[in-house]
């Protein structure tokens, strides 16, 4: 095998939150199980290959899907069940792991960089990967590389149950076929572009001028051309928990204007949530932080089911600040708070929302990404 200057392991477990379903219930293994939305107007969050077969995928809307396999077994989800499986996977990880990353509720970056000196990072990740299975019960495939984005195409292109090796040097080689949509960071939007412009394979995306990229699509036109040609010098960033995430505001004049008070918790939320499916992350509890004129302080906590979305953190935000609001006094100064946080996409929170209402979401996130995060917000309910 050839020896790496650097090594990236990629692992990626498949169809979590199905496989989790299966350790739960053997008698959905072999089926078509789809996770998600409940009703008709949800969004499908997770799929089985059996389901995958009859055309289905995630974030379609459900009504299309059970349309493409009517005989489905359609379950709402469970994100405490499947935080509590990635929690005993990255447990098993940081055992034996020199340095990992969480990328997100099923996806883990390892940097073995040096370990071909010892045991030899392809032997290392088998063996890895061997123990995973067997002390957890979920399958998962990995790609290992000399950097992230082809170790994660890697791990992608060998799916379910699989391992790819991309020796040092071929990167651009492996990729060149593949269509442009594989590169982490290309939307469907963003493949449609550069359809536009007859772009549809990494080889071709890899001998574009650069300067045509960037006039295109600025700083992500130049960071697609280094993708596609196999270069990613982005580290593996050692895992830490982020417990919380919070926002405040001290007012120039303090208010006892009840509508002002409202809309600065939904423009908090907002920006927070964004920040949420920024980080891919979701919460379990939010609080909302009060100081009066007097300089007196409260809070007021609520628990609730994991998500990262806007409608149920401003609803719940609004209703902890009824709730604690109740001297009707001047207001200087107030905070929102999400904590118990675990990792997971914003996909994950596709539980119980629409088509329209995800859409929605990911039109304004797109717009916070390229134009910062106070470029757009939600209107307030007059």
């Amino acid at each position: 095998m050839t020896t790496f200057d650097r090594a990236v392991l990629h692992l990626d477990l498949d169809a979590f939150y199905v496989a989790v379903e299966c350790l739960r219930n053997d008698s959905l293994r072999g089926k078509p199980l789809i996770i998600g939305g409940s009703s008709n107007r949800g969004v499908v969050a997770s799929c089985s290959y059996e389901a995958r077969a009859f055309g289905v995928r995630s974030a379609m809307p459900m009504r299309q899907a059970l349309q493409l396999c009517p005989d489905a077994t359609v379950l709402k989800g469970d994100m405490e069940a499947y935080s509590k499986h990635s929690a005993l996977v990255r447990d098993v990880i940081e055992a034996e792991a020199p340095l990992f990353e969480q990328a997100s509720i099923d996806e883990f970056y390892l940097d073995l960089t040096g370990m071909d000196r010892h045991i030899g990072c392809w032997k290392w990740s088998a063996e890895l990967r061997e123990r995973v299975i067997r002390e957890t019960g979920l399958p998962l495939s990995f790609g290992l590389s000399v950097n992230k984005t082809v170790s994660k195409i890697g791990a992608g292109e060998v799916k379910p149950n699989g391992a790819k090796l991309v020796p040092a040097g071929m990167e651009k080689t492996f990729l060149a076929p593949l269509p442009v949509g594989k590169i982490p960071s290309i939307g469907r939007e963003t493949e449609r572009r550069l359809a536009l412009l007859g772009v549809r394979t990494c080889q071709t995306l890899s001998a574009m001028p650069p300067r045509l990229l960037e006039r295109e699509f600025g700083k992500h036109g130049l960071l697609m051309w280094k993708k596609a040609n196999g270069e990613d010098d982005s580290p593996v960033v050692p895992y830490r928990e982020q417990d919380s995430i919070s926002s405040e505001r001290t007012f120039h004049a303090d208010t006892i204007d009840l509508r002002f008070l409202q809309d600065e918790i939904r423009r908090q939320t907002a920006q927070l949530a964004y920040e949420l499916r920024a980080l891919s992350k979701l919460s379990a509890c939010v609080t909302i932080k009060l100081r009066y004129a007097d300089f007196n302080t409260f809070t007021k906590q609520a628990k609730i089911p994991f998500t990262a979305q806007d409608g149920p953190l401003t609803g719940h935000a609004l209703s902890l600040f009824e709730r604690l609001y109740e001297r009707r006094q001047a207001v200087r100064l107030l905070g929102v708070r999400f904590s118990e946080l675990v990792p997971g996409s914003s996909q994950i929170s596709l539980f119980d929302d629409t088509e329209k209402e995800s859409r929605l979401l990911a039109a304004m996130d797109r717009i916070r990404n390229r134009f910062g995060k106070n470029a757009v917000r939600r209107g307030g309910k007059g």
